[in-house]
């Protein structure tokens, strides 16, 4: 592994910067890390989960919930100390590394996600849990090397580019999996009308389940980049000092906060519109199975579409970042989500915005129902809105925190993104199984966004 040596501020001396050949390399481990949140937790396997093993929709959103529930709050409690041991011990790929490691071990146990089988169902939800707390330790420690691959100025378009490049790796782990693994159960077709590739049964759903062995072994590959060609911090200290020095600056630094009040404001406001924003992501492939009917082929189309609008709108997000403030653009992306899922709430498979149509027609063609396009309209403008949110919320926490203890605060942002991301998820199954109703559930999600966007309006940028 190659590191950076550490700034030489002698007379001034201006700081270098590694070549272009690290910057990409990093830039891929969004690419790595992003079927995780495409393939399982978004638009393949999680609404597999909700329809096909759980016994109905309802009850697969509330335990699905519940286990996002218990991840979240691990990541929550975790975050902030393992940032602070980064940070005094100078090192942040042997944790990408090892965590990178429990992710793809993980998803590959979601194959044992026979359908139709209940008993299946704890180990499964345990495996997905400890697959989310893989994949967000792993990123928390990626973000956290953002400063020292381009100059400050620079920064925007590096996440923006980052994001988009995720998305893009996630259309094509999609288009795989639809198109060469996942078949229709009726037909025994993917969506390109080919046979299932490896003899994969439709009937069993293996095509589904191979989402999680496709995720593990796709993070291996396009990550190895990164470790290979990206510098990393030199070992300052052994692990038992850092963790000494990690935790008792962790502790000055959460006592600092009420001093640094936009800081507070900020990671405050990141707290609740992260929330709002993963369950959303989470939830919507369930919501909209249970809604429409749809299953993997479907689900996965509309996937495709979100995820590319999603990859426009983090890359030209990003440019947006540097010209005009992540603020602003926090702030459009958050605006344009709160109106999205209003409408999305007040469209059902006989109506839009209250107005009588015609419901999709069974074994009709794709999308064809004018409720489906109507949802795809609004799906597609969270996903352009989705990305620039958390590539800008990276950025502004850059300019923010203080350079010295950057993963410290990467920490705190993690805990603030965390912190509470057991809450949506729990409201959502909480309400959910409480009213039988997959919208009121999702209705809880509005307030995430008014609340975050009110406390973003009290941040100001360095």
């Amino acid at each position: 592994m190659t590191t950076i040596a550490r700034d030489a501020r002698i007379a001034g001396a201006q700081r270098t910067y590694p070549p272009r050949s690290a910057v990409v390399s990093w830039i891929f481990f969004d690419w790595a890390a992003q079927p995780y949140f495409t393939l399982i937790t978004t638009f393949v396997f999680a609404p597999y989960f909700a329809t096909g093993i759980a016994p109905n929709p309802a009850t697969g959103q509330s335990l699905w919930g519940f286990a996002m529930a218990a991840a979240g709050l691990a990541i929550a409690l975790m975050s902030p100390v393992l940032g602070a041991i980064a940070d005094a011990s100078g090192r942040r790929k042997p944790w990408i590394a090892g965590f990178g490691a429990v992710l793809v071990l993980a998803s590959c146990t979601l194959w044992i996600g026979k359908p139709g089988d209940p008993s299946i169902i704890p180990p499964l939800l345990t495996a997905v849990a400890l697959a989310s707390v893989g994949a967000e330790f792993a990123t928390l420690f990626n973000n956290a090397m953002m400063p020292t691959l381009v100059p400050p100025e620079r920064i925007g378009r590096l996440s923006g580019t980052g994001w988009a490049t995720g998305y893009v790796g996630g259309i094509v782990s999609l288009v795989i999996v639809l198109g060469l693994l996942a078949a229709n159960p009726e037909t025994g077709r993917t969506l390109l009308g080919f046979t299932p590739l490896f003899g994969l049964d439709p009937i069993s759903r293996q095509g589904d389940r191979a989402a999680g062995p496709l995720t593990g072994l796709w993070f291996i590959i396009f990550v190895t980049p990164m470790f290979l060609f990206t510098p990393d911090y030199p070992a300052k200290r052994p692990v038992r000092e850092a963790l000494h020095e990690g935790l008792s600056e962790l502790k000055q630094s959460i006592k600092g906060l009420p001093q640094q009040k936009s800081l507070a404001a900020f990671l405050l406001a990141n707290m609740i519109y992260t929330d709002g924003l993963v369950s959303l992501f989470a939830f919507g492939g369930i919501y909209a199975a249970g809604t429409f009917g749809w299953h993997t082929i479907q689900i996965g189309t509309f996937g495709i579409m979100l995820a590319i609008a999603g990859a426009f709108g983090a890359w030209s997000g990003g440019k947006l970042d540097d010209r005009f403030g992540p603020k602003r653009v926090i702030a459009g992306s958050m605006l344009i989500l709160l109106l999205a899922l209003a409408a999305i709430l007040l469209v059902d498979k006989d109506s839009i915005l209250f107005i009588k149509v015609a419901p999709p027609t069974p074994g009709g063609a794709l999308f064809a129902a004018a409720s489906e396009r109507a949802y795809l309209v609004l799906g597609c403008l969270i996903g352009a809105a989705g990305g620039p949110l958390q590539a800008a919320s990276r950025t502004l926490l850059i300019r923010l925190a203080p350079k010295d203890r950057i993963a410290q605060y990467f920490g705190l942002f993690a805990l603030t993104g965390k912190v509470t991301s057991f809450i949506g998820p729990l409201l959502i199954g909480v309400i959910t199984a409480v009213t039988a109703s997959q919208k009121a559930g999702m209705a809880v999600l509005v307030v995430f966004f008014v609340a975050g966007l009110a406390l973003l309006m009290r941040v100001r940028e360095n």
